[in-house]
C-alpha cells in the first residue's frame, strides 16, 4: 500500500514528483516501444519518417539516446534498447546502407501506389491525389506495412543465400579432403611399389632363367 504524501509538501514541490514520476514512465514505455520495434527497420527503431535528412536523425538519435539511457533509466533492458538505437542510427549514417534501405521503401511505396491506381510518383504522404484517396490505414502506414513485407523477403533471401554458401563450402571442403585422401593413398601406394623393387626384381630374373634342370644319374656298367 502507498505511503501517504506528506501533510507539509507545497504544491510545487507535489507538482515537481509527479513530473518525476510521469518522465521515468514516459522512459519505461520509450525503453518498451523500441524494444518491440521491427529491428530490420531502422526507421522503425528511431520512430523517424523516410524522408528525415542525415541532420534530423543524428538529432533524434541523440534525443532518444539521453531519454533512454541506462544511467537514467531504471528499465532492466534499457541497455538492449541503447544499443538498438545505436546501430539504428549507424545504419541510417552509411549512405550506402541507407541507399539499400530506402529501395526497399521506395519500392513498398509504389506498390501501395499502385494498388490504389495513383501514379508511382508520387513520393509526398500529403499529396492531394493521396488525400482525396482516404485510405484506411492511412497511406503512411501502408507503406510501413508493405516495406516490413519487403524487409522480411529480403532478410529470407540472406539467409538462404548464407545457408547455400555455407553447403557449397562444406561441400568444396570435403572435396579437397577427398582430394588429399587420394593423393595420400596414391604417395603410399607408390612408396610399397618402391619398397617390394628389389622382390620384383628378383623374382623377374628368376623367370626369366627357367626352372633350374635337374642333373641325369648314369648307371656305370660293370
Amino acid at each position: 500500500m502507498a505511503s501517504e504524501l506528506p501533510q507539509s509538501m507545497t504544491e510545487a514541490e507535489l507538482d515537481r514528483m509527479l513530473k518525476q514520476e510521469e518522465s521515468a514512465f514516459s522512459k519505461e514505455l520509450e525503453v518498451e516501444r523500441i524494444l518491440k520495434a521491427f529491428k530490420l527497420n531502422p526507421y522503425d527503431i528511431l520512430d523517424i519518417d523516410y524522408t528525415a535528412t542525415p541532420g534530423d536523425i543524428k538529432k533524434r538519435y541523440r534525443q532518444l539516446s539521453l531519454f533512454i539511457h541506462p544511467d537514467k533509466t531504471p528499465h532492466p533492458r534499457a541497455p538492449d534498447a541503447f544499443d538498438l538505437l545505436k546501430k539504428a542510427e549507424s545504419e541510417l549514417s552509411a549512405p550506402e546502407k541507407r541507399e539499400e534501405l530506402d529501395a526497399v521503401i521506395s519500392a513498398a511505396r509504389q506498390q501501395v501506389l499502385k494498388q490504389h491506381s495513383l501514379p508511382t510518383s508520387i513520393t509526398d504522404p500529403e499529396d492531394e491525389r493521396v488525400v482525396e484517396k482516404g485510405m484506411k490505414p492511412n497511406f503512411r502506414q501502408q507503406v510501413r506495412t508493405r516495406a516490413k513485407e519487403l524487409f522480411i523477403e529480403e532478410e529470407l533471401r540472406r539467409r538462404r543465400a548464407v545457408k547455400m554458401n555455407l553447403a557449397n563450402e562444406g561441400l568444396e571442403a570435403k572435396k579437397k579432403e577427398e582430394e588429399a585422401a587420394a593423393k595420400k593413398r596414391k604417395a603410399e601406394d607408390a612408396a610399397k611399389w618402391e619398397e617390394n623393387r628389389e622382390q620384383r626384381v628378383e623374382g623377374w630374373r628368376s623367370f626369366q632363367q627357367g626352372p633350374k634342370k635337374k642333373k641325369k644319374k648314369t648307371n656305370v656298367l660293370g
